[in-house]
């Protein structure tokens, strides 16, 4: 995938967001591709993403917009700096703007997204919803288990571990 492909299938992904067309956003994935939410968890397979942005991401969100900037790829892996704002429907927290700044993975294949995977700080999110401290707290906890129990992560500490302790 070139550079300006992958600026264009990411344009595509943040203007089917936006819109809360499923279809479209899923249309961006591979059948069998998995689009891993910091808030909603994994979701794999086009039927199951769509349903996420349809039923879970705009059930929540009024008013949604998600913009990428700055998209690189070196073909196989793509990266995209993203901003995205919504206006609260939770009935606790109607009403209150959030805006998310992160950075999103896409691991591509045969010109479509395999792998979704983003990195945000969900507290200042959380903040801004106004949710209470204690169950903050909670929330980073479990995303913390979510972030350790990944298999991936859990060889990368082992590994620094194995090193340090071997003096290096």
């Amino acid at each position: 995938m070139t550079p300006e492909q992958f600026a264009a299938l990411v344009q595509r992904f943040a203007a089917a967001a936006t819109a809360g067309d499923g279809a479209a956003l899923a249309a961006c994935f591979t059948e069998d591709g998995v689009y891993d939410d910091y808030i909603y968890g994994p979701h794999a397979g086009r039927a199951s993403i769509a349903d996420m942005l349809e039923n879970l991401f705009h059930r929540d969100a009024a008013e949604y917009d998600w913009t990428f900037c700055d998209p690189v790829t070196d073909g196989r892996i793509g990266y995209a700096h993203s901003l995205s704002t919504f206006i609260s429907k939770v009935p606790e927290y109607a009403g209150r703007e959030v805006v998310i700044d992160g950075i999103s993975r896409f691991v591509l294949q045969d010109g479509l997204i395999a792998e979704y995977h983003e990195s945000v700080n969900g507290g200042v999110a959380h903040a801004q919803l106004g949710i209470a401290p204690e169950r903050i707290a909670k929330v980073m906890a479990r995303w913390a288990g979510r972030l350790r129990g990944r298999a991936d992560v859990a060889a990368y500490a082992a590994a620094v571990r194995a090193r340090y302790a071997k003096g290096v």
